[in-house]
């Protein structure tokens, strides 16, 4: 349990303001700063919080709602840390409880490293599902896609809006309008006038993450992730699906490496909405 003095801390909403503290935390906890991403999080979801009284932050996570504002479909929860000198203590316990408290009724998801996955399932998280963390330089090669890519305009946003609604079982248009903004690049795959997929590569540290990714099909997912590659001299980094065995196999092929397996858990739902076979890799683990 914690000690009676972090026990009484208040937890409170993080703000930008907050950005180099989260960073800070980041870094204790041996994790990349990233704060191109905490930024993210911050203005499009929110932080939550405990401040240490010797400076910096206790604890920190941030949520992603979707849906309706005032009543959200599903809540994404994500970059749940707990500063090193505060571990064990039951702190990252008290402040998820807090979440779940908050978000009353509305379904959660999240990814779980296996350190953090028994904390998940002692509050009811369940794992329905298990996502592969690839890493590395992309390797040229193979039979060239036969979808057709291109960057992504502005006249294609309502077209990707409402096919990834349909994807992602929810509406997160407060995300995707960030994107053009956010990312290096945004991708769309197209067939016959249609987009058939859309893909970001978002700068994080010395990569690029590839996410979100969604597409019709394994070939569409290849298409755009090769557009992605040769348009960037960084290291790509994904999180993909592990029931998309194809494309894994096709990737390590290309030179990307597994990293790390991240079990996807949701509470009070009994599997995420949307069509699975069609959405291969999150945004970020830490927003769905």
């Amino acid at each position: 349990m914690p000690t009676p003095s972090l026990a009484a801390l208040p937890i409170r909403r993080l703000t930008l303001r907050d950005l180099t503290a989260c960073a800070d935390l980041s870094e204790n906890r041996g994790w990349p700063r990233e704060e191109h991403k905490w930024g993210f999080l911050l203005t499009a979801g929110k932080g939550y919080g405990i401040d240490d009284p010797d400076g910096g932050l206790v604890s920190a996570c941030a949520v992603t709602e979707y849906g309706p504002h005032d009543r959200p479909s599903l809540a994404a929860i994500g970059m749940v840390l707990v500063a090193d000198r505060h571990a064990r203590q039951g702190i990252g316990r008290r402040l998820m409880r807090h979440i779940v408290s908050a978000m009353g009724t509305t379904p959660l998801t999240l990814h779980a490293t296996p350190y953090g996955r028994p904390l998940y399932e002692e509050l009811g998280f369940k794992v329905t599902g298990r996502a592969e963390m690839l890493l590395g330089r992309f390797l040229p090669g193979g039979p060239t896609p036969r979808i057709a890519t291109r960057p992504a305009t502005a006249e294609d946003l309502p077209a990707i809006l409402r096919l990834d609604e349909e994807v992602f079982g929810a509406d997160r248009t407060h995300i995707i309008t960030r994107l053009p903004a956010f990312a290096d690049q945004l991708r769309v795959a197209e067939e016959d006038g249609r987009i058939i997929g859309y893909t970001a590569a978002w700068p994080n540290m010395d990569t690029h993450v590839v996410g979100p990714l969604i597409a019709r099909d394994t070939e569409t997912a290849k298409a755009l992730i090769t557009s992605l590659a040769a348009h960037t001299d960084r290291r790509l980094r994904t999180d993909i699906d592990v029931r998309h065995e194809e494309l894994l196999a096709w990737a390590k092929e290309r030179g990307l490496a597994s990293v790390a397996f991240n079990a996807v858990m949701t509470y009070g739902i009994g599997e995420l909405p949307g069509d699975w076979s069609r959405r291969f890799a999150p945004l970020t683990v830490a927003a769905g």
